[in-house]
């Protein structure tokens, strides 16, 4: 069965609570002061079904002080009935609440005039004009104007039929997208415990669902599930639900949180958006401290204007009637999505100025009154009711990705930051790869180009650094990372190199060098190369002296030097403690070593000190401890007081 949810609005004592408790047969107000002082103070709920269709009612107040309780429960409708008293015509609080219902877009509705009863031909006939002229190009332009008396009963029919009319061109929600429910109201049932309710904006809630309320973070378990007080399985996006949560107490969750999917959403105290400020407000300026209203939650912040639509250049101040791309500065963290509608209200006096649409819910931290910041926004811009879904979300993730450098951009914030479904991640991350827009490296995602520079910087650096060290064998793997990559993931690094090295055109190893790079030693110093190594390996476990080796084999000091370095970077000769010995001696001494365990016999544990080692290999205690400690260090040995164990 279809579910709409339905929202009053209009002015303080239009008879908003009267229309729906005559259509429900429920009183939506609810709390004692509502009913001593005959207004509404805070959201009341009711349901009916008509003609097929599940109508959940969201009763807001109409009175100026309690607006930001309006907004709360405006922001999930799919339909709103404008409530205009017959007796009395367009009033202030009509005025913004359908100012609101048109800057959060919400997609249908049409007109109730009400008390009609009170009012004579002339009267609805006024109401009707007043009200055509209100809505005159707006969303309600042309939409049903149905007179009623919630008192009488009379119109009620007419009501039903119009509100079953116009509720049939409204389009269902995301079931099948992330959880989200914005937190509206919190009770306390006996037997139950902490139980919350909301309008799910997407997704589908269970029984047994593990979930998260933030900001906060808090991980809650689903227990029980209501939608139009029937206790149900699950609740599909749409639908107005009560969710009884276990992990969670009544004073730990609060209207203006948000249940959801843990991983979905990340909390944030900035966004960028589009605003777009009333025609008849002050003009918005920068820097202004404003009430944020997102869902149900209202916070305080401040705006930074970044442009004006359609301009390259940065303004103090957004005319009224303007529309131009802002950074939303909040005190508090808020749970935000790409494509969410918010409302934006003075601080002091406490009135509704603008509203708009989040491109980008948790922005670089880069400077915003540039040329750069603009054209970043132009890309983002895009018209939820017009643009294809999937085009919109790949073009907000490759501008994304380009932001994101070298760091990567992370497939998980396809979701929280670009708005993808989690189940259309995989595919649209390679839509990306395969239009050789980015590339993916681990979990991560890199724009193309930027992946292309850096490997071209790991060749310009490669190149530099073998003409002028052509006895290197390469860039050690970490240096060159530090140099080049000191922010980036580790996997855009590795997979850089990987790249490289799957063409052939570095090797990568410890060290990293191009593939064509060749040692070029001269004769002097191939000579030198050549009795360094001869004599260190005819020194075997009594090598010489590195300080006296260039007059031991009549080099030159300076070429020695050299030498000395490239044998040890090729791992022919290997430092122990501050001696040098060649590598073949030191793989001798660890077999010679290990075989003494088998010569030992079964069942015998072969024992070494420093005194059997220096008379078994001829050696002074100035290599005999160096090498012993060599050996535990290579797990041939194990010290064991003053002596060794063979391993």
């Amino acid at each position: 069965m279809k579910s709409i949810v339905v929202g009053t609005a209009g002015h303080i004592d239009h008879g908003k609570s009267a229309l729906v408790r005559a259509l429900t047969g429920t009183d939506p107000d609810r709390l004692k002061e509502e009913k001593a002082r005959g207004i509404t103070i805070d959201l009341g709920f009711a349901h009916q079904t008509i003609d097929g269709i599940n109508f959940a009612f969201v009763d807001v107040p109409g009175h100026e002080r309690f607006v930001k309780n309006m907004l709360a429960g405006v922001g999930g409708i799919d339909l709103v009935v404008l409530v205009v008293a017959a007796d009395e015509s367009v009033m202030p609080q009509t005025r913004e609440h359908f100012d609101i219902c048109r800057l959060l877009r919400v997609p249908a509705g049409f007109v109730a005039l009400t008390k009609s009863d009170l009012a004579d031909a002339d009267m609805l006939e006024l109401a009707r004009l007043e009200v055509r002229e209100l809505v005159a190009g707006s969303f309600l332009d042309g939409a049903p104007i149905v007179p009623v008396s919630a008192r009488t009963g009379e119109g009620l029919d007419a009501f039903r039929q119009a509100l079953v009319r116009v509720s049939r061109a409204v389009q269902g929600r995301a079931s099948q997208g992330v959880i989200r429910l914005p937190i509206d109201r919190v009770f306390s049932m006996k037997g139950f415990g902490t139980v919350v309710t909301g309008t799910l904006v997407s997704g589908r809630i269970a029984v047994d669902d593990e979930l998260m309320i933030a900001p906060g973070d808090r991980i809650v378990k689903v227990r029980g599930v209501q939608v139009h007080g029937e206790r149900q399985v699950d609740t599909v996006a749409g639908q107005r639900s009560a969710v009884n949560l276990g992990g969670v107490e009544l004073e730990q969750v609060t209207r203006g949180q948000t249940l959801l999917a843990p991983g979905a959403f990340v909390e944030t105290r900035v966004a960028d958006a589009i605003v777009e400020v009333l025609p008849g407000a002050k003009p918005l300026k920068h820097g202004a401290r404003v009430r944020f209203h997102q869902g149900t939650a209202e916070i305080i912040g401040r705006v930074a204007v970044i442009g004006p639509m359609g301009s390259d250049r940065a303004v103090p101040a957004i005319p009224a009637g303007g529309r131009a791309f802002v950074r939303l500065r909040l005190e508090a963290p808020a749970i935000l999505g790409r494509g969410d509608r918010y409302i934006l209200r003075a601080y002091s006096p406490s009135q509704t100025i603008a509203g708009g649409l989040i491109l980008d819910p948790q922005p670089p931290r880069t400077g915003i009154r540039s040329r750069a910041a603009l054209e970043r926004l132009q890309r983002l811009e895009f018209d939820p009711a017009a643009d294809n879904g999937a085009d919109a979300e790949l073009r907000a993730a490759l501008v994304m990705i380009e932001g994101a450098g070298l760091a990567g951009f992370p497939l998980t914030a396809l979701t929280s930051r670009a708005g993808v479904d989690p189940a259309s991640v995989s595919g649209r991350a390679d839509s990306l790869v395969g239009a050789h827009q980015a590339i993916r490296a681990g979990d991560v995602l890199v724009s193309a180009a930027v992946f292309s520079q850096l490997k071209d910087a790991i060749i310009t650096t490669l190149t530099e650094h073998h003409r002028t060290q052509p006895l290197s064998d390469g860039v050690p793997r970490e240096e060159l990372r530090e140099q080049l990559a000191a922010r980036a993931h580790p996997a855009v690094f590795d997979g850089a190199l990987g790249a490289l090295a799957a063409a052939g055109t570095i090797s990568d190893r410890d060290r990293v060098a191009l593939a064509t790079h060749r040692l070029a030693l001269s004769p002097e110093e191939e000579r030198g190369r050549a009795a360094i190594e001869r004599a260190y390996r005819d020194g075997g476990l009594k090598p010489p002296d590195a300080a006296s080796i260039a007059a031991a084999t009549g080099v030159a000091a300076a070429v020695a030097d050299r030498m000395l370095k490239l044998l040890q970077r090729q791992k022919v000769l290997v430092r122990v403690d501050v001696l040098l010995f060649h590598e073949e001696s030191l793989k001798q001494l660890k077999a010679e070593v290990a075989a003494l365990k088998t010569s030992a016999g079964a069942g015998t544990t072969a024992r070494i000190d420093v005194a059997t080692f220096k008379e078994r290999f001829g050696v002074t205690r100035k290599f005999a401890i160096p090498l012993l400690e060599y050996l535990d260090r290579e797990r041939v040995t194990r010290r064991m007081g003053e002596s060794r164990v063979v391993l």
